[in-house]
């Protein structure tokens, strides 16, 4: 079973990318909402959460997502402490997800910090997707009501486009007028392929 990561900038369409390959019967992990239900659900995770952003982010044991980005959304120190917090163990059920679904030919994990976390280093292939700056913060301004300075300062966090595409072996363009079906069947034929020969070889 190949392992293959999704990422890209904010707003570049990799959850649509992830729906294409859904249909195809691909299993699709994706990194973000896991992190939110883990956040909320892992009693250990909980604890050092509360232990280093105070008891004040959780009330009747739900998450108060707005108090806690607060406390991170300007302070790089602390938003690293979150991430130091949180990554590990996402990476850690990412990969007790995939052991469970070997009989697959290939899995992704949807990542928007795949690099960045490191988390990159346990897969066998990465595709990234990409789209235009000014398209990515018409999507995020339709999606999150953010403003472009806020989707600027969430995007400078994030690796620059041009790095995660060096070090991607498969690139899908998201611009709006490239069509997206033929390139994800594409490389799906060609994952598959790969697949089949690992399987090929180690039979033999």
């Amino acid at each position: 079973m190949i392992k293959v990561g999704i990422t890209g900038a904010m707003g570049s369409g990799k959850t649509t990318v992830c729906r294409i390959f859904g249909t195809l019967h691909v299993p699709v992990y994706n990194a973000d909402e896991r992190a939110r239900w883990l956040m909320e659900h892992d009693e250990e995770l909980k604890a050092r959460l509360r232990e280093s952003f105070g008891a004040g982010i959780y009330e009747q044991g739900k998450l108060l997502r707005k108090k806690l980005a607060a406390i991170v959304f300007d302070d790089a120190a602390r938003l690293e402490e979150l991430n130091a917090l949180v990554h590990p163990r996402v990476r850690k059920d990412a990969l007790a997800w995939m052991n469970k679904r070997k009989d697959y030919p290939y899995v992704i994990r949807e990542a928007a910090l795949l690099f960045e976390s490191g988390s990159h280093r346990d897969l066998d292939l990465v595709i990234t997707v990409t789209a235009p700056l000014e398209l990515r913060l018409d999507r995020i301004a339709a999606r999150d009501r953010s403003s472009r300075e806020e989707a600027l300062k969430r995007m400078a966090r994030q690796w620059p486009e041009e790095e995660k595409v060096k070090r991607s072996q498969y690139v899908i363009v998201n611009d709006g007028r490239a069509l997206l079906v033929p390139q994800v069947m594409e490389i799906h034929g060609k994952i598959v392929a790969l697949s089949t020969d690992e399987k090929n070889e180690h039979d033999l």
